[in-house]
Parts: structure tokens; C-alpha cells; sequence
């Protein structure tokens, strides 16, 4: 057995822990590790900037790709000695661990570097590092190889103004493969434009041969724009809420952008003194908690609580797109790498913050809120109907020689998609009619027999278990729910065609219910459609008139009649006792036809009367029709 005793201990001193396990310091040796040495020294430039000492940053990628130097206006690093160590303060900034001014906060109130550990994690793993540093009139700078000083710092002339640069070149026996990306490098400076206000940084790319420069006025706000246009997503409101607080006692800064979008998911970009916590933390933590609680609270406010589906905090924040940046004096990371935040007391303190000037925000800006609400509902119901689907509806196109169409569908010859149709015909008679009397290349018809189920209240297993609507889902091709896809539709327009009675308004109701909750981008893209069929068929002398309901008829017997005699005036019990030639002239040709397209107004309004009228409550049908008792002249049983 072999002996264990203290001579096996072994104790590393300065820089060597950093050269013997570089991961600890920076997370690893591969790309992420090798571009982290560059933030480390950007981030105390930037902590410069921060604290209103620096104006300007340039950061330099030499042309051999494998060094790098950054230059800041700021205070520039103190050279005298350091009363402890009797060294220069340059020198034990970047050869002790834990040595820094972030510490106490008399010359940092917030900072991104920490933990005294960048500049000297940078200069242990360098091959060499040069730091020059201009104050007091001259210029400095002391030369490392290795973590380790090569002679003293010394003076090297005069000079103006103030300021660090450190240039520094990775070491090849650490990283195995030493090239800097310079977009990697261009993107995180452009961040670090947005998040400070009013701060300049420049690259210079030799190794490309470009120089850029940053600067944008109006901080995350521009930030935003941009995520938003990289994403392409569709804003719901054109204004975004925009929200920068201070530092009040907690010692908290606080800058939001957000704007809700028609994306599905959810981005919300953070940062912490200027780093990006890529894995969160407690202030997207305090965020989302805010923004949901404003949401809720003007939808209670304002009675817009919508019936039969529960809104949960992922259906407020679905298409959400967020910069958050917080500024705080003792941030508590979550390991060297700064990926994420643990401080609790920020939850709070964002929260706090965001809570009240959103819904003051939102209060202010009623239509756009009600947008949002609206765009929120849809999530929630889309989400409760996706959730009970127990099986994905396949999406087929036109000319799918796999696609089984519905036995009953009659479809049209024509390949292509945007100049065909599809009607759906009440009943197999009006159905055998229009097949007959439609135009075969273009138009398709789809008969389904009876009242076809009321899907408001019944979850989306239930709707696919029903045939006919089954079929009709089939015949679309465009799926349902989260797995619609409109360019799967394969058809141009969608034809609701029912009888011009009573029972016809309401099977073509049944069937905008259907639509509107499984398949409302077929309304918002404008391809759902009501057909204006006949009630009345009037002969005057020679002349025909067709009559769709009791009103124009008197406006046609008034208008024409005119002592031509009696008018004849036949009422059709359905489209199944027209001839398919009248069916065509009066319903199907596109040259004769009228047809009304189907649209949303208003989004909550819609989906709180359908909510009311297709429900499982009666009593809001009761009230609806008792409110209206005096408008039915005539009901038609």
C-alpha cells in the first residue's frame, strides 16, 4: 500500500493553478475558453465606460489572427507601489489572483469584472502580454511572458490624455488551436454599443481588413429593432415598451425593451453589467414575473378575461422579444464564466420595477394592449387545442399521389392552388347539385351531411373523431392547431355554402366556429368565404330576380314590379331543389356570384360572442337573444 502523508501535498502558487487547470478560470481550451481571454480585457474596459471614466474602446485583431489588443480612454491602470506587496499596481493586477479596484465601490459602482481574476488569468495563459498605460503625463508599460513579469514596468515617454491598452497573445501550449473569430468579436462589441448608451468602440480587423465602429444613442431600444428585424418576426405593435430606471437604494440600474411579435417562442436576451448571461439567472427571473403580473392585471382591469381557456405566464409571453440589462454593485455569479445570476434580491428589485410601468404602459396605450391581449388568447387556446390533439393531421398538397382524400370530395382538375376553390356544401343533395353545375377545373365541393359538431366547448380529439370535420381537415390539407401550415392549404379560397334559412346560418356558424379556433390563419390570410345563395326566386314579366332574404326581396318586388303584374315569388326549401344551372348562375359564377369575406374586427370582441354564443353557459345565449328580442320580426321555424 502505498505511503500517503503530507510531502504528497503540492501547493501552487500565483499564476500556476490558472496554467495547470485553465477550465476552472475560463470554462475550457477550445474556442469559448480562447475568446473568453478577450472579454476579460474588454470587460474592464467597458467597466471604465461604465462608471463614466471612458469614452472610447478600440478593440484589434492583428493580421495574424492570433493576438489581440484593446485600448480604452479611461483612467489607465495605477503604476505606483502597492503599499502590501511593495510592487507596482500594474504589476499586481495582472500577476496576483483576486487583486482589484472592484472590491469596494469608491472607484466602481458596478462592474463586470469582479473577482480581481481577468487581467491575470489573461496574462497566465498569454504567450506574452503588453500593458501600457498613459496618466499623469507619461506613458508606462511593463512587459509578461507567461504570467510571469519580464523586468520592472519602466516609463517610455510623455504623453496625453489617459488610458490602458493590453496587447496579448494566447499561449500554444494551453489552447491547441489559437484563431480568433472576428465576427464572433464584431457582434460582441456591437452588443456592448447597445448596452452602454452613447459609447464608442471601434475594431480594427486586420486580419480582413476592416474597421467598424459602434455607436447607437438610443441604447437597447435600437438593440431591439434590430433582434426583431434579424428574426423576422411580425411586431403586434409598432411602438415598443421601453423602460430605464436609475440606481435607487438597492444600488439597482435597469434597462427594458420589449415588444410582442406573431413568433411562437419566446426571446428574451439578458445581461449583467454589461456581460451576457446567456443561461439567465434571477433578473430574468424578476422580468418575466413583472411583465406577467402587468398583463394580468389589465386584463382584470379591463374585463377582458377570456371564457373557457386559462391563461398560463408561456401564453402572455409567447412571441415576446426582450433586451433586459441590469447593472448591479455585487452581482453573484454563477462561476468564473458569468453566464448566469444568482443575486435573489434582484428578482424582487426587477420585478418591482417592471410590474408598474408596464401596466402603466399598457393603460396609456389601449388599443395596443388589447392587440397584445388579443395575440395572448390565441396563444392560450392554440395551446390548450395542441394539448389534447392525439394525433398530428397529415398535410398533403394538390399534387400528392399519396394524399387519400374523403370519398364524398369532389375535386377540381386544376394543379394549381390559387385559382381554385373548395365549397362546403350543406347536405348530399346540395352537394349532387353543385357538382354538377360547378366549374370542374377550378372548383372542388365537399358536402357534409347534417349540422357538423359545435367545437367550441369539446377538445381537439373530439373534433378529429367527428367525420365530417375530419374530412373536411382532410380536403384542406393544411393541418390544424400548432401544426397548421398555410402553405400546405390547396386551395385559394374557402366556401362555406349553406342554405339561405335559418338552419343554413347556423351549420355555416358551426363552421366558423370550427375554423376560428383550429384554423384562424385561414381567416387572417383572407381565404374563408360566405356564399350568398338565394331565398327567393322572383319572376316579374320576363325578368328574374333572385332574392337572398326577406329584406331584398320587397326591394326588388318594390323597385321592378311597377304595374308589370303580379310577381311570382318562389321560396327554395334548400340549394337541393335548384337546378345546377341556377345553382351556378346565381351562387357558383364567379362573374355573378356574391361572396362575403370573412374578417376579424376586433379579436377579443370576436372571441368573447363566439365564446358566449357556442358555449357550454346558456345564460350569456339567453342574454344575447333577450337583448335582440325586438329585432326578430319574423322568425323563420
Amino acid at each position: 500500500m502505498a505511503s500517503y502523508t503530507a510531502k504528497d501535498i503540492t501547493v501552487l502558487e500565483g499564476l500556476e493553478p490558472v496554467r495547470r487547470r485553465p477550465g476552472m478560470y475560463i470554462g475550457g481550451v477550445g474556442s469559448a475558453g480562447l475568446h473568453h481571454l478577450v472579454w476579460e480585457i474588454l470587460d474592464n474596459a467597458v467597466d471604465e465606460a461604465m462608471n463614466g471614466y471612458a469614452s472610447n474602446i478600440t478593440v484589434t485583431l492583428h493580421d495574424d489572427a492570433s493576438s489581440i489588443t484593446v485600448t480604452d480612454d479611461g483612467r489607465g491602470i495605477p503604476i505606483d507601489k502597492h503599499a502590501k506587496t511593495k510592487k507596482s499596481a500594474l504589476e499586481v493586477v495582472f500577476t496576483m489572483l483576486h487583486a482589484g479596484a472592484k472590491f469596494e465601490h469608491a472607484n466602481y459602482k458596478t462592474a463586470g469584472g469582479l473577482h480581481g481574476v481577468g487581467a491575470s488569468v489573461v496574462n497566465a495563459l498569454s504567450k506574452e502580454l503588453v500593458a501600457t498605460v498613459k496618466r499623469d503625463g507619461a506613458q508606462w508599460e511593463q512587459k509578461f511572458k507567461q504570467g510571469a513579469p519580464v523586468g520592472a514596468v519602466k516609463k517610455i515617454g510623455a504623453a496625453r490624455g489617459s488610458g490602458t491598452t493590453v496587447f496579448f497573445r494566447p499561449d500554444a501550449t494551453i489552447f491547441p488551436k489559437i484563431e480568433f473569430d472576428g465576427d464572433l468579436i464584431r457582434e460582441r462589441l456591437e452588443i456592448s454599443s447597445y448596452l452602454h448608451k452613447g459609447l464608442r468602440i471601434t475594431f480594427d480587423n486586420e486580419a480582413a481588413g476592416k474597421k467598424q465602429v459602434f455607436q447607437h444613442s438610443e441604447g437597447i431600444a435600437d438593440y431591439l429593432k434590430k433582434i426583431v428585424a434579424e428574426r423576422t418576426a411580425t411586431p403586434v405593435h409598432d411602438a415598443a415598451f421601453a423602460l430605464t430606471r436609475e440606481s435607487d437604494g438597492s444600488g439597482l440600474r435597469l434597462d427594458v425593451a420589449l415588444q410582442w411579435t406573431q413568433s411562437t417562442d419566446e426571446h428574451v436576451r439578458s445581461y449583467v453589467n454589461g456581460i451576457p448571461t446567456g443561461s439567465g439567472g434571477t433578473h430574468e427571473n424578476g422580468f418575466r414575473a413583472g411583465l406577467g403580473k402587468a398583463v394580468r392585471n389589465f386584463i382584470e382591469t379591463h374585463n377582458l378575461s377570456p371564457k373557457g381557456v386559462t391563461l398560463t405566464a408561456e401564453d402572455i409571453r409567447e412571441g415576446v422579444v426582450a433586451v433586459l440589462s441590469v447593472f448591479v454593485q455585487e452581482p453573484q455569479f454563477q462561476g468564473q464564466t458569468k453566464d448566469r445570476l444568482n443575486n435573489p434580491e434582484v428578482l424582487s428589485a426587477v420585478d418591482s420595477q417592471v410590474r408598474p410601468a408596464l401596466e402603466h404602459w399598457l393603460n396609456t396605450n389601449i388599443s395596443v394592449a388589447e392587440s397584445i391581449v388579443a395575440r395572448i388568447i390565441l396563444a392560450a387556446r392554440a395551446r390548450e387545442a395542441s394539448r389534447a390533439a392525439q394525433q398530428e393531421v397529415a398535410r398533403k398538397t394538390a399534387t400528392s399521389s399519396r394524399l387519400t382524400l374523403p370519398g364524398k370530395l369532389s375535386d377540381c382538375t386544376s394543379p394549381g392552388r390559387d385559382d381554385s376553390e373548395i365549397f362546403i356544401v350543406e347536405g348530399d343533395s346540395a352537394g349532387g347539385s353543385a357538382k354538377q353545375g360547378r366549374d370542374r377545373a377550378r372548383q372542388a365541393i365537399l358536402p357534409l351531411r347534417g349540422k357538423v359538431l359545435n367545437t367550441e366547448s369539446v377538445s381537439l380529439s373530439k373534433v378529429l373523431e367527428n367525420k365530417e370535420l375530419s374530412d373536411l381537415v382532410t380536403a384542406l390539407g393544411c393541418g390544424l392547431g400548432k401544426n397548421f401550415e398555410l402553405s400546405r392549404l390547396r386551395y385559394g379560397k374557402v366556401i362555406i355554402l349553406a342554405d339561405a334559412d335559418s338552419d343554413g346560418h347556423h351549420i355555416a356558424t358551426l363552421l366558423m366556429t370550427f375554423i376560428y379556433r383550429h384554423m384562424p390563419q385561414l381567416i387572417t390570410s383572407g381565404r374563408v368565404f360566405l356564399a350568398q345563395p338565394p331565398l327567393y326566386r322572383i319572376d316579374i314579366g320576363k325578368d328574374t330576380y333572385w332574392a337572398i332574404d326577406d329584406a331584398h326581396r320587397d326591394r326588388l318586388v318594390k323597385q321592378h314590379a311597377n304595374g308589370r303584374g303580379r310577381p311570382e315569388i318562389t321560396r327554395f326549401k334548400g340549394l337541393g331543389e335548384m337546378m345546377p344551372k341556377v345553382l351556378w348562375e346565381t351562387t357558383l359564377n364567379p362573374r355573378t356570384r356574391r361572396l362575403l369575406r370573412v374578417d376579424i374586427a376586433d379579436q377579443i370582441i370576436t372571441d368573447r360572442i363566439i365564446n358566449e354564443l357556442m358555449g357550454k353557459d346558456p345564460s350569456a345565449r339567453f342574454r344575447f337573444i333577450m337583448e335582440r328580442a325586438e329585432d326578430a320580426q319574423e322568425l323563420d321555424v
